[in-house]
């Protein structure tokens, strides 16, 4: 009885498992993808306030590798889904 339960549990439990990973890579890079819209608009608000004051180009340019890190882990995260669904 044990084997047959094993023998279920290892057919049926990747099969469950597979579509589970695929949303949560694609749940977290339309997470990091939100999260980089409102750093993308700050740092066009920063930048347009270059003239103004100095001290607002290093925050501009702050907020852009902020979004930029975000955008790529939210790519990333989408494709390695992508990668999961074709294995």
């Amino acid at each position: 009885m044990g084997g047959m339960i094993k023998s279920f549990l290892g057919h049926v439990l990747p099969k469950v498992i597979q579509p589970l990973r695929i949303l949560w890579n694609e749940m977290i890079g339309f997470l990091f993808l939100l999260i980089a819209v409102p750093a993308i608009l700050s740092a066009i608000k920063y930048f347009r306030k270059v003239e103004q004051d100095a001290d607002n180009l290093f925050w501009a340019l702050l907020t852009v590798i902020f979004a930029a890190v975000m955008v790529f882990f939210g790519i990333h995260s989408f494709v390695r889904a992508r990668r999961i669904s074709r294995s």
